[in-house]
């Protein structure tokens, strides 16, 4: 309870003081990058639900359980790259890769090179779906991470800093007034008894 420590614990709270803005700035930039990223993982869900409508409208003969599907297209490769935003590694879907097996044009109905384009589609879109999900889960846990920062500073540090400066700023005030009475009485000891 001296100057010392109150200057220490008013440097302490000025450093939190200055942080704190950075850091709510963080968690608002963070905010609109989770808005951005859960608007893209919505536009592919409902793309890939549209996709998957249309081909049940436009291609009715998929009932036809004649016609054996199975293999007709499947992912040869998937190239992934990292993005950074705000400070996050960010997963990217650069091409996915798509490989259609050979098939007997005359033993095969005509339809089924639109099912192979379709199904190359749904799965270029499942996988950027995949992706988003990703994306927006690493968002999201960045966005807890800040906020849980944010209530450090506002509710832990920054009130125990400003509890201990006015308990110091008390101390030192109390030794004061009881350093002026010791003077006082210290003084009319020395000049001794007054008639």
């Amino acid at each position: 309870m001296n100057k010392t420590a109150l200057n220490d614990e008013k440097e302490k709270l000025g450093t939190y003081a200055r942080f704190l803005p950075s850091l709510e700035l963080k968690r608002d930039q963070l905010l609109v990058e989770r808005i951005r990223a859960a608007r893209r993982l919505a536009d592919t869900d409902r793309d890939l639900r549209e996709l998957v409508g249309a081909v049940g409208e436009a291609l009715p003969m998929l009932a036809n359980r004649g016609v054996d599907l199975d293999g007709l297209v499947r992912v040869r490769a998937v190239d992934m790259g990292r993005e950074r935003v705000l400070g996050m590694d960010l997963p990217v879907l650069r091409a996915v890769d798509i490989a259609v097996a050979d098939y007997g044009c005359l033993t095969t109905p005509h339809w089924v090179d639109a099912v192979a384009s379709r199904l190359g589609t749904a799965m270029r879109l499942r996988m950027s779906l995949r992706v988003e999900r990703e994306r927006l889960a690493i968002v999201e846990r960045a966005l807890k991470k800040v906020n849980q920062r944010i209530n450090l500073f506002e509710k832990v540090l920054i009130p125990h800093a400003e509890r201990n400066v006015k308990a110091i700023q008390i101390a030192l005030s109390d030794a004061e007034k009881a350093a002026v009475v010791r003077a006082k009485l210290a003084k009319r000891k020395r000049l001794g008894p007054r008639l």
